[in-house]
């Protein structure tokens, strides 16, 4: 088949361009930015914004099936960033899908479009959206699942899939994150833990998606539905930080406050970086500041059924592999 993955460059686009190719698919790819690996592997890129309906639309041209996996996805900016992408970009493809007649949308949405700041512990699909969110990207990710979902009919067949916390070799942004903050001196632990969290290993996550698109079909009995996507190894986040750590030699977190003290300086250096370094990131704000100190781990047991999902790489092999592509600090 062909298919057209946008954000086809980045972490988990491009797991999913790589098991397309190798079992023989013709693969589009649009981004924003040039990406010389996919060329090198014989993907067509057209480079382009989401916003822009027509970079959209030509991308799709041919298609039978499109992973709509490009988003904004820092922990704060600009609402209009956040919305550019995640929604108005999110209906360009919609658009762009029914102008072609392309009758797959597999759309790839995040757990924390239902994390409303307390534990989630064990939770399926039936749980439901927040009344309120603490940071655009969960806003803007919910809305565009919401269309996503509500798209689906006897022409477009739409799934959503929602990864948790992607990681592996050749991830350009928690990981080096990580270390980066980690040689600063600016990671810390909360106290109270453990705090239980889902993450999935990146070739799990690419896994799924292209099991979603080959049960999807119009009518179909995932169309219109969402699932939850991890390893089904709930984990101390904390711990496994300090693994990841030590593969790049360096020494565990030892820092620790409390629940409370990173909320209230989230609260606090998030107005502030808007007024005074809006092209900044403030090292902690009150999103992440719940995400580090609640358990979140959800019920996957839907997307084995549905889906036939298996994760094929445990936790423990997925630090192994890691370990063999991380520099050492």
């Amino acid at each position: 088949m062909k298919a057209l993955v946008t954000g086809g460059g980045g972490f988990l686009g491009k797991a999913i361009v790589t098991r397309l190719k190798s079992r023989g698919d013709e693969v589009v790819s649009l981004a924003r930015g040039e990406y010389p690996q996919l060329i090198d592997m014989g993907v067509h890129t057209v480079q382009g914004s989401l916003s822009d309906r027509d970079a959209v639309l030509n991308a799709a041209q041919g298609c039978d099936v499109v992973f709509h996996v490009a988003a904004k996805a820092s922990v704060d900016s600009r609402h209009e960033e956040f919305r550019a992408t995640n929604v108005d970009g999110t209906r360009n493809v919609i658009e762009a899908c029914r102008n072609l007649g392309i009758r797959r949308l597999v759309y790839t949405s995040t757990p924390s479009v239902v994390h409303g700041g307390g534990d989630i512990q064990g939770a399926d699909e039936s749980i439901p959206y927040p009344d309120h969110y603490e940071a655009y990207y969960p806003m803007t990710k919910a809305e565009a699942e919401r269309m996503v979902l509500a798209a689906n009919d006897k022409d477009l067949a739409t799934v959503a899939l929602r990864p948790h916390i992607i990681w592996g070799p050749g991830d350009n942004n928690l990981i080096p994150r990580l270390i980066q903050r980690a040689k600063a001196g600016r990671l810390v632990k909360v106290k109270g833990g453990p705090f239980l969290v889902d993450t999935v290993y990146v070739d799990n996550a690419a896994q799924a998606h292209l099991l979603a698109a080959e049960k999807l079909t119009p009518g179909s009995s995932i169309a219109g539905k969402v699932y939850f996507i991890s390893n089904g190894e709930p984990i101390d986040m904390a711990d496994l930080i300090d693994r990841i750590l030590a593969l790049a030699g360096l020494p565990p977190v030892k820092r620790q406050v409390s629940a409370k003290t990173l909320y209230i300086l989230g609260r606090v250096l998030e107005p502030l970086y808007r007024l005074f370094a809006p092209h900044l990131e403030p090292p902690v704000n009150r999103f992440v500041a719940h995400q580090l100190s609640t358990s979140h781990w959800f019920d996957i047991s839907a997307a084995r059924r549905d889906l036939g999902y298996e994760p094929e790489i445990s936790i423990e092999e997925g630090l192994r592999r890691l370990a063999d592509h991380m520099p050492l600090a």
